[in-house]
């Protein structure tokens, strides 16, 4: 009696080698060996991109450290400070209130993203997941939101605001950029990706609207609730337009405002001008590297949880 043989097809696993470990293979997606010099260019090209990215943080860094007797016009240029020194951090603090700036924009920064936070999940189930009339046009509105040009309303914002008599407080600063429309549609983008057999068999249990947005959808896209809060904090803790227009009274000024002192008129120490960008830039690297787990993960949203 005789057997039939099947080839080998595609989706066989390889063949174990003698010593009974499978072969190892550098292959592309259609199965195809990767050359040595595809791999040597792509990894030059990431150091170029790392190099672009990462170098004028090194150097701002490196420069904040530099004595006042190092040459920072040097050439070649040096990246590692002769005798490294925290005296230009200080020198900030002597010059400007900047832990008073500091505290102003963490509390116009914390306010931004809890309002984003909140606001934009709520508006963004609400387009994704309720059906009412007008829906359609409710997210065309927040599309063409994002087409306007922050700087041709700032005339009206200052406008609203002075009627409100909100002008020079952080209040102002916070109010136009409470409910971002591009972190609207990251988060009703997250909810349409949630399958409905999970909120169908909630709501036949019973669950309301709140209970199903507070306790299942909500919980499952904590990813893109990581974007919206990063994004939020970076672009409220970077604004610089707006917190000048709107405060006049030197004491609510923000970190970024306030920095703009450390240039003179006539000349400015760059080493102190590094060292209040790496203060302004540090709070972002801790949140970040705080956040990066939730960040990564809002590519896999809308996963169901065994």
């Amino acid at each position: 009696m005789t057997t039939a043989v099947t080839p080998a097809t595609a989706t066989d696993p390889p063949e174990p080698e003698a010593h009974g470990r499978p072969r190892r293979r550098i292959t592309e997606r259609d199965g195809r060996r990767i050359p040595p010099w595809q791999l040597a260019l792509r990894y030059a090209l990431l150091l170029i991109v790392l190099a672009v990215c990462v170098g004028p943080f090194l150097w701002q860094l490196s420069t904040s450290l530099k004595g006042s007797h190092e040459n920072i016009y040097s050439y070649p240029p040096k990246l590692l400070p002769s005798s490294p020194t925290l005296h230009n951090y200080a020198g900030v603090a002597d010059i400007i209130p900047v832990w008073d700036y500091a505290l102003n924009s963490l509390k116009v920064a914390a306010a931004s993203v809890l309002t984003n936070c909140a606001g934009a999940s709520l508006a963004g189930y609400a387009l994704s997941r309720l059906r009412f009339r007008g829906r359609a046009v409710a997210v065309l509105v927040f599309l063409v939101a994002m087409l306007v040009p922050a700087e041709s309303i700032v005339i009206s914002q200052f406008l609203t605001m002075r009627q409100l008599h909100l002008n020079n407080t952080l209040t102002a600063v916070v109010l136009p950029g409470s409910i971002g429309a591009m972190n609207v549609l990251l988060m009703r983008n997250a909810f349409s990706h949630l399958p409905y057999e999970v909120e169908e068999a909630a709501l036949v249990d019973g669950a309301t609207v709140w209970q199903r947005f507070w306790r299942i959808a909500l919980p499952s896209v904590k990813g893109t609730l990581a974007v919206v809060a990063i994004f939020s904090f970076m672009g409220a803790w970077d604004d610089f337009l707006w917190p000048l227009i709107v405060l006049s009274d030197p004491h609510e000024y923000t970190l970024t405002v306030g920095l703009n002192y450390l240039h003179g008129t006539f000349s400015s120490d760059q080493r102190l001008v590094a060292a209040g960008t790496i203060i302004a830039v540090a709070p972002l690297i801790v949140m970040f590297a705080c956040l990066q787990r939730y960040f990564f993960r809002g590519v896999g949203e809308g996963a169901v949880k065994g």
